[in-house]
């Protein structure tokens, strides 16, 4: 049996995209056969994953993992929605965020070339998923979050992970913390604070309220006041500690934040695919392609 050097098996992955252990297998099935070990891995579907690698991939799964003081949360997409509830996509997307929260990526490449368990690089392992689920798998992104140790974390995942949030709270405790988490995954604020919100956002919807209570036909004299009102209605609508929270709606996520002895210091929330067009599939025009082929 001929010696499977650590080369022919970077060549062998190059050029099929297949994981690091099918490459292996491959080349010893195929007694160190360059060709023949590429017709291993077409013959067992694992060089799909360059064919599908320009397929939309807007649906998947979110999540979160904490390391210490610091935490991790991602996007993982795929083609369908059904591949979410997959065992192996499922656990795939958990270790990308635990391996992310470990090691603390400074941006998508780093992160696609750290190492997982099973000695691929996430990127690698994607394309072995991709070959065996028969979609395009891809992390489509992160975000590391850091904290202090008078800090804690809290995080949550909505939606069957569809949604994930992770909040960082000052002077409160865990059961806060995702509890604040659970408001911002169901709620979805834009900014955490209305002196957050940018200044030609604030002043566009001044604008927009203003002449829609003109048209309304309030009187010239009542109508800054009007306005104010809802300017401030809107901004409580979209800063996080200015919203009714979710579980108590008589008091502010700030004021419950506060009646825990704490302070909301930071937040993420993950939705997966948006922001994505999605391709909108023509049901009759698919079933035709099937009959021609």
């Amino acid at each position: 049996m001929a010696k499977i050097t650590a080369a022919q098996v970077k060549e062998l992955r190059d050029k099929t995209q297949a994981g690091m252990m099918d490459a292996k297998k491959a080349l010893v099935e195929a007694d160190g056969d360059m060709d023949k070990a590429v017709d291993v891995l077409r013959e067992r579907g694992l060089v799909k994953a360059a064919k599908k690698s320009g397929n939309t991939a807007a649906e998947g799964l979110a999540a979160v993992a904490v390391k210490g003081n610091v935490a991790a949360i991602v996007e993982v997409n795929s083609e369908t929605d059904y591949v979410a509830s997959n065992k192996e996509f499922t656990s795939f997307v958990k270790e990308v965020a635990q391996v992310i929260a470990d090691n603390a990526p400074a941006d998508m490449d780093a992160a696609l070339n750290l190492k997982m368990a099973s000695g691929d690089t996430i990127d690698m392992a994607a394309k072995s998923l991709t070959a065996v689920i028969g979609e395009n798998i891809k992390l489509r992104r992160f975000n590391v979050i850091k904290k202090g140790d008078d800090e804690v974390f809290g995080s949550y995942l909505h939606n069957g992970a569809q949604i994930a949030a992770v909040v960082t709270l000052k002077g409160a405790d865990e059961a806060t913390a995702r509890d604040v988490a659970m408001h911002i995954a169901a709620i979805n604020p834009k900014y955490m604070t209305r002196d957050d919100v940018p200044a030609d956002e604030l002043q566009h919807e001044t604008d927009v309220f203003t002449e829609e209570t003109k048209n309304e036909g309030k009187p010239e004299k009542i109508v800054p006041r009007i306005v104010e009102g809802r300017v401030n209605k809107w901004l409580s609508e979209i800063s996080l500690v200015d919203q009714e929270f979710v579980k108590d709606p008589d008091q502010t996520v700030g004021k419950f934040v506060a009646s825990k002895g704490g302070t909301v210091e930071a937040f993420t929330r993950y939705e997966v695919g948006e922001g994505i067009e999605k391709k909108a599939n023509d049901f009759a025009e698919e079933v035709m392609g099937q009959i021609k082929n």
